[in-house]
C-alpha cells in the first residue's frame, strides 16, 4: 500500500518537537496539495528548541527558544496542544487523546520523542531530584534551586548524575545558579559515547578547570533524605557518601514508543518502533520519526538524524524517492569556555584505521584524527580543548583530507581549511543534512547570492550556526566561478560593506547620518546600519555619542550608556584601569550601591558591577561617581571594554615587567574607541599569565627581553587563542604595534566581526598583518598613527559631558509627565544579602523590594 499522501489526504503528526516540527515544515515547502495536518502535542507549550536548553540559564526565556511559528500557524495545520495522545486504533485509522478528543488519519506520523530516564535506585523520587530534558524540567530545577538557596540560606552544592553531552550542559546550568556541582560517572570517562580515553581526561581537566568536580568509575547505590524528604546525600558502590541539595540524573534517554506497543506496531526488544530507510513502520499507513524511531537497530538521541528523518518522511508522503541514510554521530559540546567535538568514526573501528594525535596537557588541548590505511581519507576525529577545525573538517569525513593531518592539528598549523574545493556529497551542516552539492544547487538553480538566501532555501546554518562560515565560503566560492561575487552590502539601504562604508565616510568628510545615506545609500535606515555608521563616525568625527543625529542611531545600551537588563533596569560599570583602585575609590563605589540598592558583582575583567540602577538614577549615579574620579567603562558600547592585568613586577616575585602599569597606560590610551566589536586586551607580568592574555583580543606577555604581542583570542560562541605577533618589544615598539592593529582592525573589519576571524580572513593571515604593521606595506602606517592620535587627542568622558548638558539629560527619564516617578513594573528580592530581579511567583507574594524602598506584599 502506498504511504503517498495525494489530494485530500488528512496528516496526523503525534509529536510536538523539534522533529515534528521539522517535518510540518518540509511538508508545507512543498505546496498545497490539498493535505491536511493535525499536530498533536503533550506539552501545552509551541515546539521550541530542546536543543538551546541550558540558554535558558543564560537568561533565555521560553519565548526565545520557542521555534518559528509561522509553520504551526498555517491554516493548513490544526495544532492540539497540551493533550496527549493514548491509543491507536490501527484498523479505524483513528487516534484518542488523554482528554477524549478522536482525530481519524489517512496517514499517521509517531514523533513521541523520548525521556529522560532515571537510575533504579532507592531514593530516585525524593524532592530535590529532576531530570534535565523538556523546558518544564529546567523551570522547576531552576525555581526549586532558588527556593531552596533562600530556604538554607546558604548556596547549595549539587550532583549530576551522568557525565555525557547532556550531564556536562546541566552542570554548567547548575554552576551558572551558583551552585557547587559534582558529576558523577559510571565509567572511566567523561562523553565515553563520543571521546577516547585520552580525550575524556583532557576534558576533565577542562571541566575541573571550571570549577565542577568530576568522579568517574563511580556507581549511584542509594540517595538517601534529611529529615523532611529533601534529598540530602549520595552512597555509592565504593562505601563512599557525598552530602548534595539537588540531584539531576542525565543518564539517558529511552524511546516513548508506549503507543506503538499497545498498538502492535513492530518494536525492538530494546525499545524503539522499527522503521525501514523509508521511515515506514510496520503498518503501511504509519511512519515513525525522530528518537522514537529504531533504525538498524539504534535510536539515537541527537537532532541531525530526527532532521533528516523528518525530510525522508516527508518526501515519501508527497510522492518522492528519498531514504534515511543511517545515523551521524557528530556532536559538540555546549558548554561556554569548553570547546569539544567528536565526529565520524571517532573510536577508528574502520579496519586499519590510522590516528594522528597532537597533545598539550598544560593547555587542556588533544586533538585526534582518524584516516584510512594509506593516510589520505579522513574517517573521524575528536577535538577537546581547541574545537576551531570542526567546521572545516566534518565536511571532509569519507573524502580526501589533502594535506599533512598533522598541520591540521598543530597550532597555528601551516593547511589552510578547505573551501569551497569540498566533494558534492560532503555533508557541511550536520543538523540539517545539507551537502556541499546542495549549498552549490541553491546557488547556480535557486539564485542564492548571499549567506541568507542559502540558509533560507537549504536550512544550511539554520541550526547550531557552527557551519555559517563553511557556507559562506563555498558561496563565494561558486559565485567567482560564475563572475559572480558575494553580496557584502552592509544592508538594504547600502550597497556598500563596512570597510567601503567607513572609506567613503572618510574620503567624503560627511559628518552626519542623513548626509551619508543621502549620498551613498537610500531610505532611512535600520538597525543595521545605523549603529554601524554611529561607530565610524564616532572614529573619523569623534562628536558624544548623544549629540545631534548620534543619538538616534545607537543600539539601546548606547542609547542611555548603561547596559540593559532582563527586568528594564540597567547596569553602571565605572572603568577601573588594570583592575588597580584606591580605597578611596572603593568606598565611592560602595556608597553608590548602597544608597541606591544596587547589586554589585566584581567581574572577570576586574571591574564592579553595579545592578539595577533605574533610568532616571542613572545621571545622579554618574554625578557622584565621576565626582569621585571615575568615568564611563563603556561596558555598553562596541569599544574598549577592560585591560586586565597580573600584579606584574610590582608585587610578584616571577614578575618581569610592570604589568599594571602598562595596563592602565593601554586602557587610558584606548577607552572610549569604537570599533566594528568589543575589544578586551590583557597584560601578563610573565610567562604563567595569571591574566589569561591569550583569550584576548591583544594579549602582552611580558619576558625578560620585553613585551610579546599576541593578536586575535577571544572567547563567546567560537572561543580562540591569541596568536603570537611579535617578540621582544619595547613600550614604545609596543605601543605603536597595537595601535596600528587597533586602528586597522576598525578601519577594515566587517560588521560585528571580532579580531580572529578578522585577520584569519586578511590576505596572507598573520603574517600578512605583520607586513602591515611592521613593513608598512600597504603604506597606511602613518594613517593608522594619525588617526590614534586624533583618538587619544580628542577622548572625553562621555558621562561627565552628559550631566554637565541639561539637553542631553531629559532623555533620562521613566516617564515624560514624571521623570522621577520609578517604573511600577521593576521588582526585586534579597538573595544572598543583594537584590535581584522577583520571578513572577515572588511578585504575586512576600517581601519584595521596590526601587529603593522596602515594602511587604499581601
Amino acid at each position: 500500500m502506498s504511504s503517498t499522501a495525494g489530494p485530500g489526504t488528512h496528516v496526523v503528526v503525534v509529536g510536538a518537537g523539534m522533529v515534528a516540527h521539522r517535518f510540518v515544515e518540509s511538508m508545507l515547502s512543498r505546496g498545497d496539495a490539498g493535505w491536511r495536518i493535525t499536530l498533536i502535542g503533550e506539552e501545552d507549550r509551541h515546539p521550541y528548541d530542546r536543543v538551546g536548553l541550558t540558554g535558558f540559564f543564560d537568561g533565555s526565556s521560553a519565548d526565545d527558544l520557542t521555534l518559528d511559528r509561522t509553520n504551526i500557524d498555517d491554516p493548513r495545520v490544526r495544532f492540539v496542544r497540551g493533550d496527549a495522545v493514548a491509543r491507536i486504533d490501527r484498523s479505524a485509522r483513528r487516534v484518542t487523546t488523554r482528554s477524549g478528543l478522536s482525530v481519524a488519519y489517512d496517514r499517521l506520523v509517531l514523533a513521541t520523542g523520548s525521556y529522560a530516564a532515571r537510575l533504579a535506585v532507592e531514593g530516585f523520587g525524593l524532592d530535590g531530584c529532576f531530570v534535565y530534558r523538556t523546558l518544564d524540567d529546567v523551570e522547576k530545577l531552576k525555581a526549586f534551586v532558588e527556593h531552596r538557596t533562600r530556604e538554607l540560606g546558604r548556596p547549595l552544592t549539587g550532583t549530576v548524575i551522568g557525565g555525557g553531552l547532556l550531564g556536562l550542559e546541566a552542570a554548567g546550568a547548575l554552576q551558572g545558579l551558583d551552585v557547587s556541582c559534582t558529576v558523577v560517572q559510571s565509567s572511566d570517562r567523561l562523553m565515553s559515547a563520543q571521546l577516547d580515553l585520552s580525550g575524556g581526561n583532557a576534558l576533565r581537566r577542562l571541566i575541573e578547570s571550571r570549577g565542577i568536580r568530576v568522579r568517574t568509575d563511580t556507581v549511584t547505590t542509594r540517595l538517601d533524605p534529611d529529615r523532611t524528604g529533601q534529598v540530602a546525600g549520595l552512597e555509592f558502590r565504593d562505601g563512599a557518601y557525598e552530602r548534595t541539595d539537588v540531584v539531576v540524573f542525565t543518564v539517558g534517554v529511552r524511546p516513548r514508543d508506549e503507543l506503538a506497543r499497545g498498538a502492535d506496531l513492530a518494536v525492538h526488544p530494546r525499545g524503539g518502533i522499527l522503521i525501514d530507510a523509508s521511515c515506514q513502520t510496520s503498518d503501511p499507513r504509519i511512519l515513525a520519526i525522530g528518537e522514537v524511531a529504531n533504525f538498524d537497530g539504534a535510536c539515537v538521541g541527537l537532532v541531525a538524524p530526527g532532521y533528516a528523518m523528518a525530510e525522508v518522511a516527508a518526501t515519501r508522503l508527497l510522492g518522492g524517492d528519498a531514504s534515511f541514510p543511517g545515523y551521524d554521530l557528530s556532536t559538540k559540546l555546549k558548554l561556554s569556555g569548553v570547546d569539544v567535538a567528536s565526529f565520524g568514526d571517532a573510536f577508528a573501528t574502520t579496519p586499519g584505521a590510522l590516528d594522528v594525535v597532537y597533545a598539550d596537557p598544560v593547555a587542556g588541548v588533544y586533538k585526534k584524527l582518524v584516516l584510512s590505511d594509506d593516510a589520505k581519507t579522513l574517517l573521524g576525529g575528536i577535538l577537546v580543548g581547541d574545537a576551531s577545525a570542526y567546521g572545516s573538517l566534518r565536511p571532509l569525513v569519507g573524502g580526501a583530507l589533502g594535506g599533512d593531518p598533522a598541520a591540521y592539528l598543530m597550532p597555528e598549523g601551516g593547511v589552510a581549511a578547505p573551501t569551497g574545493d569540498l566533494p558534492d556529497e560532503a555533508l557541511v551542516c550536520s543538523c540539517n543534512s545539507v551537502t556541499a552539492g546542495a549549498i552549490r544547487g541553491a546557488v547556480h538553480d535557486e539564485g542564492c547570492t548571499d549567506v541568507a538566501a542559502v540558509k533560507a532555501c537549504t536550512k544550511a546554518g539554520a541550526a547550531c550556526g557552527s557551519c555559517v562560515m563553511m557556507v559562506k565560503k563555498i558561496v563565494g566560492s561558486e559565485l567567482a566561478k560564475s563572475g559572480a561575487t558575494l553580496s557584502s552590502a552592509l544592508c538594504e539601504h547600502f550597497d556598500m560593506s563596512r570597510r567601503q562604508l567607513f572609506d567613503a565616510v572618510r574620503v567624503s568628510q560627511l559628518t552626519t547620518f542623513s548626509a551619508v545615506i543621502e549620498r551613498f545609500g537610500a531610505g532611512r535606515g535600520c538597525d543595521i546600519c545605523k549603529p554601524a555608521l554611529a561607530s565610524i563616525l564616532s572614529t573619523l568625527v569623534g562628536k558624544h555619542v548623544l549629540d545631534g543625529e548620534n543619538a538616534t542611531l545607537q543600539d539601546t545600551n548606547d542609547h542611555v550608556m548603561a547596559n540593559l537588563q532582563k527586568d528594564g533596569s540597567y547596569s553602571v560599570v565605572p572603568r577601573i584601569p588594570g583592575g588597580e583602585v584606591t580605597p578611596e575609590g572603593l568606598l565611592a563605589i560602595g556608597q553608590v550601591a548602597q544608597d541606591y540598592n544596587l547589586y554589585t558583582k566584581i567581574t572577570g575583567g576586574q571591574r564592579i558591577d553595579l545592578f539595577g540602577a533605574r533610568l532616571e538614577q542613572l545621571p545622579e549615579i554618574w554625578k557622584r561617581l565621576v565626582d569621585a574620579g571615575f568615568e564611563s567603562g563603556h561596558a555598553y558600547g562596541k569599544s574598549l571594554r577592560t585591560v586586565k592585568s597580573c600584579v606584574g613586577s610590582t608585587w610578584c616575585r616571577y614578575g618581569v615587567q610592570d604589568s599594571v602599569g602598562m595596563a592602565v597606560q593601554l586602557e587610558l590610551r584606548y577607552r572610549g574607541l569604537r570599533s566594528p566589536h568589543k575589544i578586551k586586551l590583557g597584560v601578563s607580568g610573565c610567562a604563567r599569565e595569571c591574566a589569561e592574555a591569550r583569550g584576548k583580543d591583544v594579549g602582552v606577555i611580558a619576558t625578560e627581553a620585553g613585551w610579546n604581542m599576541y593578536v586575535g583570542g577571544n572567547g563567546g560562541f567560537t572561543p580562540r587563542h591569541a596568536v603570537l605577533l611579535a617578540e621582544g618589544l619595547s613600550d614604545a615598539e609596543l605601543l605603536t604595534a597595537i595601535d596600528r592593529f587597533l586602528m586597522y582592525y576598525i578601519f577594515t573589519a566587517d560588521r560585528l566581526q571580532r579580531t580572529a576571524p578578522w585577520f584569519e580572513d586578511l590576505d596572507g593571515g598573520i603574517d600578512g598583518l605583520r607586513a602591515v604593521i611592521f613593513d608598512d606595506t600597504l603604506g597606511i602606517c602613518d594613517d593608522l598613527d594619525a588617526a590614534i592620535a586624533t583618538h587619544i587627542e580628542g577622548y572625553e568622558d562621555e558621562w561627565k559631558a552628559t550631566i554637565e548638558d541639561p539637553e542631553k539629560l531629559r532623555r533620562f527619564a521613566s516617564f515624560v509627565n514624571a521623570p522621577m516617578t520609578p517604573d511600577p513594573a521593576l521588582a526585586y528580592t534579597v538573595e544572598r544579602g543583594q537584590p535581584r530581579p522577583a520571578t513572577e511567583a515572588e511578585r504575586l507574594g512576600g517581601v519584595m523590594i521596590a526601587g529603593t524602598t522596602l515594602e511587604v506584599r499581601r
